[in-house]
């Protein structure tokens, strides 16, 4: 059985729940929710997942939102099916971190990229590239924070790929959503596929 391993990328409720501050209508909400989340559960798999604390501070973006200790911050992630090890990042791109980070009750710092910490992150919660034959990434968003992650994921020689039932644009648009999975850039980063696909390999 190939050694495959999964990630999530920021499904939280700011981006997923209605009240969210960047709600929008995604379909892989309820795909992940109701067909994921019981197959991986019945199957005894668990997923890593990254997610966003996005405060300001952030200079070059001017959103604040994905708050710590409110209920945008909170994943749609059940406990039992998640690694307990979460990576919180604070930019598009998983390598950057800052002090404070994912804490409520202290005021976060300006933004910088930490790659060793997110090696170590790597190594310990998914494995090295050359022990992991494939890391499947799912969550939100494919024109932003999923292909950010596809990218380093890449640069560092991860097989990565997308699970496409289980992804979506920040617009929610199914017909923008499929441009991106069929065109390059992010097909030069990840190749997509289909929930059938995954299945016949876990």
């Amino acid at each position: 059985m190939p050694n495959i391993r999964i990630i999530s990328v920021d499904l939280q409720k700011e981006f997923s729940a209605k009240g969210g501050k960047h709600y929008r209508l995604h379909q892989n909400v309820d795909f992940i929710k109701n067909t994921l989340v019981p197959f991986f559960r019945k199957n005894n798999i668990k997923v890593a997942e990254i997610i966003s604390d996005y405060r300001q501070p952030r200079p070059g973006d001017l959103d604040d939102s994905t708050r710590p200790g409110e209920e945008g911050y909170k994943s749609e992630l059940p406990k039992d099916i998640k690694l307990k090890n979460v990576w919180i990042k604070c930019m598009n791109s998983p390598i950057w971190t800052r002090k404070n980070i994912g804490n409520p009750d202290k005021k976060p710092g300006l933004p910088y990229q930490d790659t060793k910490a997110f090696t170590k992150w790597l190594n310990s919660t998914i494995g090295k590239p050359e022990n992991v034959d494939e890391v499947i990434l799912i969550g939100l968003t494919i024109d932003c924070c999923v292909f950010c992650t596809a990218q380093e994921l890449r640069f560092r020689g991860y097989k990565v790929k997308i699970l496409r039932e289980a992804v979506d644009t920040y617009s929610g648009n199914p017909k923008e959503k499929e441009m991106i999975l069929s065109n390059p850039p992010l097909l030069n980063w990840a190749k997509v596929i289909s929930w059938d696909e995954l299945k016949k390999k876990l």
